[in-house]
């Protein structure tokens, strides 16, 4: 259909007009027009792309809450690497790294371009020919994930550069938060609607970047702050990191007003402490303050070492504490089955947030600071993120207060299976020994057991066990085995197709080798290779599961850890059950593995071994006089 004149000059003008009030809005924090009128040119706009979709452009505002959900993220290499910064954390160490640059400058003074250290998800954004055409988070510092889809939903971020001759190539380097406002309003919507809150607004942000649905992106209040150029083509000429700022600032990007240029170490920690007094005001959250060589020739000069620029460090504020009561202390069960002691506080407010639990790690750590029941504790958001008891504080203790043993506390059994609960030798942290069984080990155990290396059942991935077992279609790990069509091609995401495939790899796995299923089981401590060796030393899962220590021991590289760790397994008649489960014929309700001995096995029971032969004449490569080995 030919798109009149007429028609196309007013979609380009609505285009450009809610631009600007995404601009002011978004970045500026100073809208112009009311909610109702944005709304009534943004759908003005959709009424013409629907009637007319030629006038469809990648840089339409209404192509920001689109797109398909994706099944995994692509991996993109970086133009240029996303390294990470030096921290320094005393006052010395920021001294330390002003003498050094001033050392390889030859300078007695340098000038240093300052900001705020955004507690957020660095990402990088490519913008050819002013056109913003991906996105992908720091990764490694080498390769990241293209998150291009959910991106394009952030409306701070420009879709098309304000510029008359933009560069052919623009790779922006910042990152995507949550502002502190935005964040309240959106766990107000997650309780009202009965979903989980969220820790913080950096968790938030992260996880609601890396959401594979686009959608679900463009709910939330995500916002972008860019600190930096990666790559470049045809840009003007910079000579200043404050310069380069400025120049993204003119093309409508997001940038901190909070940024600034200084001289000298005076410079640096007068900017530090003015920060630190503003930033509980300050409209996102930060974690320090970052210097940088102003002269981008003096960053050159200076250059890199290992994975760190030279020019640049990140000073990071202390972490924050304050003083509560341990109300009680709890355990949880993680999905490798580690037990991990819980602090139960009273409420109390640290850096930004309410703290009501913080982790113990294990029973040395509890121990080493002596943690009980009833003590007032010092609390720090480590990192200004997880929660942590610092130490104890002796002289406030109640008088019959007692050393908490964790172990004895769960009197040795797992608070959710019920199976025991053990501490090895060499390990910190205490373990469920209920493996298949337990359910806060479940999604692990199947995970574990459909991988490549082990089962191989191809589909059965993080986002469909978390549906099997959440809405209770498998509760226990045999019961991926009685799947059909009609209900896995009725979860979200799974089509006819992929249900099927999935079906007949399930079908595959029903016939594997003895070494791969024994890995597969997920007993700790039993690798790949020790899965090899005890299927060649027994031959048969029977076998296995009644050897003892001293047979388990006669196996190479199995020593009394390994041995002690496969006999728990075993000696659990959960999982004695989930095994009888899975090999059971299908006719008689089980999965119907069939396992494959090792050959091995198999050849310990030829007619011949074992036998002495005497062989009389002559051989061709042996004489009678020869010795035999």
């Amino acid at each position: 259909m030919t798109v009149p004149e007429q028609v196309r000059q007013r979609a380009q003008a609505l285009r450009t007009e809610i631009a600007h009030h995404d601009y002011l809005y978004y970045v500026l924090d100073a809208p112009e027009v009311p909610d109702s009128e944005y709304d009534r040119l943004f759908r003005e706009l959709q009424t013409l792309e629907s009637e007319y979709p030629a006038l469809m452009t990648p840089d339409s505002p209404t192509q920001r809450v689109g797109g398909q959900a994706a099944r995994v993220f692509a991996s993109v290499t970086h133009r240029q690497p996303m390294l990470s910064l030096s921290n320094a954390f005393e006052e010395e160490e920021a001294a330390a790294f002003d003498r050094r640059v001033r050392e390889a400058l030859g300078m007695d003074h340098v000038e240093y371009a300052v900001e705020p250290k955004f507690d957020g998800l660095a990402i990088s954004l490519v913008y050819e020919n002013g056109f913003f055409v991906q996105a992908a988070t720091r990764g490694d510092g080498y390769t990241g994930e293209d998150v291009t889809a959910n991106v394009r939903t952030i409306r701070a971020i420009p879709m098309r550069l304000e510029a008359q001759s933009p560069p052919s190539l623009l790779e922006v380097r910042g990152e995507v938060l949550m502002l502190k406002r935005d964040f309240e309003r959106l766990n107000q919507q997650q309780e009202a609607n009965g979903d989980k809150l969220f820790a913080n607004p950096r968790n938030a942000a992260a996880g609601s970047l890396r959401q594979l649905d686009p959608k679900i992106t463009a709910k939330r209040p995500l916002s972008f702050f860019a600190y930096g150029i990666g790559a470049t083509e045809n840009i003007p000429s910079l000579a200043t990191h404050g310069a380069m700022m400025d120049f993204l600032a003119s093309l409508h990007l997001p940038v901190a007003k909070e940024r600034g240029v200084v001289t000298g170490l005076e410079g640096l920690l007068a900017y530090y402490r003015n920060i630190g007094v503003q930033r509980p005001s300050l409209p996102y959250d930060i974690d320090g303050v970052v210097y940088k060589v102003n002269s981008l020739r003096q960053q050159q000069e200076l250059g890199f070492v290992s994975r760190a620029p030279r020019f640049a460090v990140a000073h990071k504020f202390p972490a924050q504490e304050a003083l509560t009561l341990v109300e009680a202390i709890d355990v949880q069960v993680g999905r490798t089955g580690a037990i991990t002691p819980v602090a139960r506080l009273k409420p109390v407010f640290v850096g930004g947030v309410t703290v009501t639990n913080a982790t113990l790690h294990n029973q040395d750590e509890i121990d080493r600071k002596d943690i009980r029941v009833g003590d007032t504790v010092s609390v720090r958001r480590a990192g200004d993120v997880i929660p942590e008891v610092v130490r104890a504080l002796p002289e406030r203790r109640p008088a019959d207060s007692q050393p908490y043993n964790l172990l004895a506390a769960i009197q040795h059994v797992c608070p959710v299976c019920g199976s025991h609960a053990v501490r090895l030798d060499d390990e910190a942290v205490a373990r469920c020994t209920g493996g298949l069984y337990c359910p806060a080990q479940r999604k692990q155990a199947i995970l574990h057991f459909a991988s490549r290396r082990a089962m191989d059942i191809e589909g059965l991935g993080d986002k469909l066990v978390e549906q099997l077992v959440d809405s209770g279609l498998v509760k226990r790990l045999p019961e991926i085995y009685r799947l059909d069509l009609v209900t896995l091609a009725g979860l979200e995401r799974m089509g006819e197709k992929s249900a099927q495939n999935l079906l007949d790899a399930l079908e595959r796995s029903r016939n594997i080798p003895l070494a791969r299923f024994i890995y597969a089981l997920g007993i700790r401590n039993v690798g790949e290779a020790t899965a090899k060796d005890l299927a060649r030393h027994f031959g048969t899962l029977e076998a296995l599961t009644q050897a003892d220590a001293e047979n388990l021991q006669a196996v190479p590289d199995v020593g009394p850890i390994v041995a002690e760790s496969i006999l728990q397994f075993f000696a659990e008649s959960h999982n004695r059950d989930v095994l009888e489960m899975l090999c059971k014929p299908q006719q008689e309700g089980g999965a119907g593995i069939v396992l494959e001995r090792s050959p091995a096995a198999e050849a310990t029971e030829q007619t011949l071994v074992g036998k002495t032969f005497v062989l009389t004449g002559t051989l061709p490569t042996l004489s009678r006089e020869q010795p035999r080995k």
